[in-house]
Formats: C-alpha cells, sequence, structure tokens
C-alpha cells in the first residue's frame, strides 16, 4: 500500500470511530508529517483524497475541518467518484438506436417496437483510458441524447430532463481484459478489471439506465455500520 493510501485509511478510520464532540479537526499538516513518519507532500496527497469524497474541509488560515454530515452517513468511494471532475473525461465510441431485447423491454418497461439507445464511451482519468463502459437509455425519455452529452455528465443530463435519481443497483465481477477492450484501452490483454453492472433509477422505482462497466483501475472503499441482525441472520441459516 502506498504511504498515502495509508493514511488516508487510518485517518478515516480515526475520523469514523471517535464521537462529534472528541474531534472536530485534524492536526495540522505538519504536525500529521510527523505522526505519520512522512513528507508533507504525502500528507498533502492524503487530505485532497479526503476533500475530494467530502470527509475533510481546508479552510485557509483556520484548519482541515471534519465534515459532520459525512461522518452521521455511511460512506462508500472508489477510485472514480474520488476523482475531480476536472481529472476526468469521456470519449465516445459510438452510438446507435436498437430494438429492445426480452430482458430490455422488462427492465425499462418498453414495447418490443420502442427504441432504446446504446452507447459506448472511453473513461479517461488524468489522461489515462482507465474504463469502457457499455450503456442504455429509452429513446422515448431521452430523445435528444447526442455525442456532446455523452462525453459529459450523464447524470446532469438526465436531472436536466426533469428527472429525480433515486438509487443505483450495483454489482460486480472480476474478469480479465480480451483482446477488444485491450484494443480500446491500449492496455495488455488478459489483465485483471472489475466488471461493474450499474442500473439506474428513479424516483418512482423505474430504470433509465442500465450500463456496463470494464475498469482496469478500480479500487473502492466502504464505511457502514456492522450490521448485527444481518450476521445473527446468517449464522441462523448455517444452524450454528
Amino acid at each position: 500500500m502506498k504511504k498515502s493510501e495509508f493514511v488516508t485509511q487510518d485517518l478515516l478510520s480515526k475520523i469514523y470511530q471517535r464521537s462529534d464532540k472528541e474531534i472536530n479537526k485534524l492536526p495540522p499538516e505538519r504536525q500529521l508529517a510527523e505522526i505519520y513518519g512522512v513528507s508533507r507532500f504525502t500528507i498533502r496527497q492524503a487530505l485532497e483524497r479526503l476533500v475530494s469524497i467530502g470527509v475533510v474541509d481546508i479552510i485557509q488560515g483556520s484548519g482541515i475541518w471534519i465534515n459532520q454530515q459525512a461522518r452521521n452517513n455511511p460512506l462508500v468511494y472508489n477510485s472514480i467518484t474520488e476523482k475531480r471532475f476536472d481529472q476526468i473525461a469521456f470519449r465516445m465510441v459510438n452510438l446507435h438506436k436498437k430494438l429492445p431485447d426480452r430482458e430490455e423491454q422488462q427492465v425499462f418497461g418498453v414495447g418490443a417496437n420502442e427504441f432504446i439507445w446504446q452507447f459506448c464511451r472511453l473513461r479517461l482519468v488524468d489522461n489515462q483510458k482507465v474504463q469502457i463502459e457499455i450503456s442504455r437509455l429509452p429513446v422515448k425519455d431521452f430523445p435528444d441524447l447526442n455525442q456532446q452529452v455523452i462525453e459529459q455528465s450523464l447524470q446532469q443530463y438526465v436531472l436536466s430532463k426533469g428527472y429525480l435519481i433515486s438509487h443505483q443497483l450495483t454489482s460486480y465481477q472480476a474478469i480479465s481484459i480480451n483482446k477488444e477492450q485491450a484494443a480500446l484501452l491500449e492496455c495488455k490483454k488478459n489483465i485483471p478489471a472489475m466488471r461493474i453492472i450499474n442500473r439506474g433509477i428513479l424516483a418512482g422505482g423505474r430504470v433509465f439506465e442500465i450500463s456496463e462497466i470494464v475498469d482496469i483501475n478500480y479500487s473502492c472503499t466502504y464505511i457502514t455500520p456492522f450490521n448485527h441482525d444481518n450476521l445473527a441472520f446468517r449464522r441462523g441459516n448455517q444452524g450454528v
């Protein structure tokens, strides 16, 4: 583990394991460097990650303040959501309309003759290709979908249409990059990657998007309350 990653993880654990009254801000950058025995540059990298995921705010002349609202909620961040928008870019590979198959009809609640969009785009982080995304959306809900939208924030586009995004249903599967994916990402074939399947769900329960993402640089961190009920349920199923 990189030193900056260790510092990030350790600060997160300390922030989330203490009550609000015990700590409202972190020590200064110089003091943190002494505590961890690392350079101030390493501390700065760790703090930048904490800022990017909304855990702390750095106020010039005041200090490094903990975001109490973030602390009171489960935290999930990954190698994409921790990046600032100015570090991320999209490049469209293709866009076309197609008739939905039976599964797509079921998911979107559309008829066999109602077209859906399908597009492929690359996601670049710090100018490096790291993701292939293939997404599908109903044409009737998003008739003006185009390259400009695809190469910007799709969620912002959906919100601009007056829709309210409620949930995302996400699943993960470890895979190896195939020949076609390697060509798009300009990487070696058979390197490990993460396959991420998403369903975007609107308020009311309707699915507005299905996406399949292949990511060659994926990492994810969760900070969630321990679920005692779930443990008891699982132990009961095992007959323990």
